[in-house]
C-alpha cells in the first residue's frame, strides 16, 4: 500500500519554472538602480554641469521605476501561477507527505520485510530502490516551488516602500532639473523673439500649416551663432514610449493628422532628438502647449502635448538636452501594485504629437525617426 501511494504521489511533478528567478532578478536589479538613482540625485546638485547630470538622473529614475514595474508584473504573474499549481496539487502533496512520514515512523528493518517472504522482500526492495530517487526529486521540486513562494512573497512586501522611495526621488530630481534650467544662461541663441509679432501671428492663424509658415514673422533679431545641421534617418524619439498612431492614421474620431502620437507615462522627460534651434513654444490652437524645434534649415519638428517647457524661443539646444516633461497624474505606489494585483501593466496615459514639416508642408516622422 505504501508503495502504491508513493507511485500515486509521483504521477505529477511538473519542474520548477525559472520565471520566478528571472522577476527577482529584474526587481532586484532595478531596486539597485533606483539606490544609485539617488545617490546621482545627491551628487548632482554639487556637480560642475549640473543639468547634465540631474537630466542623468531624472533618466535614470525613469528607466529604474519602468524596469521594477516589469519585475514586479513578472513576479505577481508567477506567484499567481505558482499559487495555482500548488492549490492544484494539494491533494497530492497531502498524499506525498503522508507517504514520507508513515516510512519515517517505520522501522527499517520492518519496512523491508514482506509477508509473502524472502521473495516478496526482494521485490518489494527492488521497487523501493526504485521509487525512492523520483519520491527524493519530487519533494525537493516541492522544496523550491515553496522557496520560490516564499522570496516573491517577500518582494511584494518590499516592494511598496521601494516603488514610493523611487517615485518621491524622481518627483525631487525633475523639480531640481526645472529649476535648474530656469536659471540657466549658457545657451546660444540664433534670434531675439518679437513678442507683439509672436502674438498677431498667434491670433491670425487657425492651422498648424499656417502658423509653421509665418514662424519667421516673430523674428526681431538675428544673431551670429552656428545653425545646426541635422541628417534624416534613425534618430530616437524625443520620449521613451509607444507609437499609438502612425502618419495618416485616423484616430477613434475619424480626424487624420500628418504626425504620429506617442503615448508615454506621466511626467516623462522630453528631450532634443538632435541638435536644434528653439523657433517656438508656448500654446498653440489646439494643440496644447506646442515645441518648434529647428535642427535643420526649413526642417521642423513639431512637438506637442507637453505640460511643462524648460527651453527658450531663440535659443540653440545641444542633442539630449532636457525640452520639457509630460503632464498628467502621477501615481502613487499603492496604486501601481493595486494596479499590477488585477493583472494591469505600465499605464502610458499621457500622449506627445510629434509632426516633421520640410519645405511648404508635413513629411512622414518616419523618414527622420526609427519609430519601432
Amino acid at each position: 500500500m505504501i508503495l502504491r501511494a508513493v507511485v500515486l504521489a509521483l504521477t505529477v511533478a511538473p519542474p520548477v519554472c525559472a520565471q520566478g528567478a528571472d522577476a527577482a532578478a529584474v526587481a532586484i536589479a532595478a531596486a539597485a538602480d533606483l539606490r544609485a538613482a539617488a545617490d546621482a540625485l545627491s551628487s548632482a546638485r554639487g556637480a560642475e554641469d549640473q543639468i547634465a547630470a540631474l537630466t542623468a538622473t531624472v533618466r535614470g529614475y525613469e528607466d529604474g521605476l519602468a524596469a521594477l514595474r516589469e519585475g514586479l508584473r513578472r513576479a505577481t504573474i508567477r506567484q499567481t501561477a505558482l499559487q495555482a499549481e500548488l492549490a492544484a496539487q494539494r491533494a497530492d502533496i497531502e498524499q506525498l507527505l503522508g507517504v514520507l512520514q508513515t516510512m519515517g515512523r517505520t522501522p527499517e528493518p520492518l519496512l523491508l520485510l514482506h509477508p509473502s517472504g524472502p521473495l516478496g522482500t526482494a521485490r518489494s526492495g527492488m521497487i523501493l530502490a526504485d521509487v525512492t530517487p523520483a519520491l527524493q526529486d519530487r519533494a525537493a521540486t516541492l522544496r523550491r516551488q515553496l522557496q520560490e513562494a516564499a522570496v516573491l512573497q517577500a518582494l511584494q512586501a518590499s516592494a511598496a516602500g521601494t516603488l514610493q522611495s523611487g517615485l518621491d526621488g524622481a518627483q525631487q530630481a525633475r523639480a531640481a532639473l526645472a529649476q535648474a534650467m530656469s536659471d540657466r544662461a549658457d545657451l546660444p541663441r540664433r534670434f531675439t523673439e518679437d513678442p507683439v509679432a509672436t502674438a498677431l501671428l498667434l491670433a491670425a492663424t487657425d492651422t498648424l500649416d499656417g502658423f509653421a509658415q509665418g514662424l519667421g514673422e516673430i523674428v526681431d533679431r538675428e544673431l551670429p551663432v552656428a545653425v545646426p545641421q541635422t541628417q534624416a534617418g534613425g534618430l530616437a524619439l524625443p520620449v521613451a514610449g509607444t507609437v499609438l498612431r502612425r502618419a495618416g492614421q485616423p484616430d477613434a474620431g475619424g480626424t487624420v493628422r500628418p504626425g504620429i502620437l506617442i503615448a508615454t507615462r506621466p511626467g516623462a522627460l522630453i528631450s532634443a532628438p538632435v541638435a536644434a534651434t528653439v523657433r517656438f513654444q508656448g500654446p498653440l490652437l489646439d494643440y496644447g502647449t506646442v515645441l518648434i524645434l529647428e535642427p535643420a534649415p526649413d526642417v521642423l519638428f513639431v512637438l506637442a502635448g507637453l505640460a511643462q517647457v524648460y527651453v527658450r524661443t531663440g535659443e540653440v539646444v545641444p542633442e539630449g538636452t532636457a525640452l520639457g516633461l509630460m503632464g498628467g497624474d502621477l501615481p502613487q505606489a499603492q496604486a501601481i501594485l493595486n494596479d499590477l494585483a488585477t493583472g494591469g501593466g505600465d499605464p502610458r496615459s499621457e500622449t506627445l504629437y510629434l509632426e516633421v514639416r520640410g519645405g511648404q508642408g508635413p513629411v512622414d516622422p518616419a523618414d527622420w525617426f526609427a519609430l519601432e
